[in-house]
């Protein structure tokens, strides 16, 4: 059939920044589950959600007409999926807020009033980027190496990126560049600082993120927490929204709660900030299942059951941080320590310099020989031959300590038959990657 619009043309119809995207790419894009692998790559929570299950992994006196026993701790109503779910969401909000009410940072008490809730914190990245941002005009402020989607959302509204690197080598905050950069930029409305960061596992200092506070600009400072579960008791500012009218902070129940799979992350705000994410959103962005999931993971008996499963993550994450220097190979621990994953260099030689070439090969080698699969973050600033390596469970990360020990003696092999202008090709392709 011969079309009959030919005036249609996709190349000149779309919008060009939209045409530019590249799709987000995960390991798993390169390297399918099977079922058999260990996924080291995501940062998810290996042991699973933080929801009280019985030995089967279910809802403990659930029915399967959709209704519970009295003896059930969460009831997600299947028999009420034919109605749209509450739009508001002000009893999700405000139990999100009793975990953050903590008084470490403020006398305060913050309410649902404070809150939007959304799918993922991805959802509140690219709202807050519609909200304050005008398309082909503003701009947001990130500090590499950080989440790759505060750009994606960016490129999306046609929004331009003005890059402050962390400091290196300890990945702190340059805030004299920071606050330079908004002091002389009025175009730059937002700006993404994450903590800990992703991928450095680093947290923030408290009196740097004031002092980005405290800068004479008229703009938002965002706050990604989506690891701060990890950290420290008492690290998290979500509840600082109340003294600062220019703060947000996301948070996500990704991570510890270990719940991904229901998509919920949260923005704390000032009110005028909450009200103008709220009045933006979609009318029903969280659905029925969704909410009543989190509700029940934000209560105490659940509660209890992801704060065992972060301490046995934090147990893990001890043990590789004092096993992986002994393995022939492994580099530096080039970050933090407060978060769910750890980022380790590779070197070209045992006691040599970090390495694009070796990280790659590792990275490969481990999905495609041995079927544990992490991310190769060394295209990332201030990342060269870094590996970003999710702390899984007790065997998980066994296997993790064998496998990794036995591709680098592999790959050692393997380069020592290279020639050196061989071995000069494979490191520029491996810095080509894009991760």
């Amino acid at each position: 059939m011969v079309p009959k619009n030919t005036a249609f043309d996709l190349q000149t119809c779309a919008r060009p920044n939209i045409l530019a995207l590249e799709p987000y790419r995960c390991a798993r894009d390169d390297y399918k589950d099977d079922g058999t692998n260990i996924l080291l790559d995501a940062n998810e929570n290996a042991y699973g959600p933080g929801l009280a299950l019985n030995g089967e992994g279910k809802l403990p006196g659930a029915n399967v007409n959709g209704t519970s026993d009295s003896s059930a701790s969460i009831d997600v109503d299947l028999l009420g999926l034919n109605r749209y779910p509450d739009p508001h969401q002000a009893d999700l909000k405000q139990l999100l807020c009793n975990l953050r009410n903590t008084h470490t940072h403020t006398s305060k008490t913050i309410g649902p009033e404070h809150l939007f809730v959304g799918v993922g914190s991805d959802e509140a990245i690219d709202a807050l980027i519609r909200a304050f941002c005008a398309p082909g005009k503003e701009k947001i402020l990130t500090c590499p190496p950080t989440y790759g989607m505060y750009s994606v959302s960016a490129q999306v509204n046609d929004v331009s990126l003005v890059k402050v690197p962390l400091q290196l080598p300890a990945f702190n905050l340059d805030v004299p560049a920071i606050q330079k950069a908004l002091a002389s930029d009025p175009s730059i409305k937002l700006a993404y600082l994450c903590s800990p960061g992703n991928p450095t596992g680093k947290l923030l200092k408290k009196e740097d993120v004031q002092a980005i506070l405290e800068t004479n600009w008229n703009g938002v400072i965002v706050l990604d927490e989506a690891y701060i579960d990890f950290a420290p008791e008492g690290s998290s500012m979500a509840e600082w929204v109340a003294e600062w009218p220019n703060l947000v902070v996301m948070q996500t129940l990704s991570k510890a709660f270990g719940l991904a799979g229901i998509r919920l992350g949260a923005a704390f705000a000032d009110p005028a900030i909450a009200q103008i994410l709220n009045n933006m959103k979609a009318p029903y962005n969280i659905s029925n299942p969704t909410s009543q999931l989190a509700q029940a993971a934000l209560s105490s008996k659940h509660l209890s059951t992801m704060n065992r499963n972060k301490d046995l993550i934090v147990k893990q994450r001890a043990r590789l941080i004092k096993e992986l220097p002994k393995v022939p190979g492994v580099g530096q621990l080039h970050g933090g320590t407060e978060s769910n994953f750890l980022l380790y260099q590779m070197l070209d030689e045992p006691s040599g310099k970090p390495s694009n070439e070796v990280a790659l090969a590792v990275y490969q080698g481990l999905a495609e020989e041995k079927g544990v699969v992490v991310r190769f973050r060394g295209k990332e600033y201030g990342c060269e031959g870094c590996l970003r390596i999710t702390v899984g469970t007790e065997d998980e990360c066994t296997r993790f300590l064998q496998e990794i020990r036995s591709v680098l003696e592999s790959v050692y092999k393997k380069k020592k038959s290279l020639s050196s202008s061989e071995e000069e090709q494979k490191e520029q392709e491996a810095s080509a990657v894009v991760a």
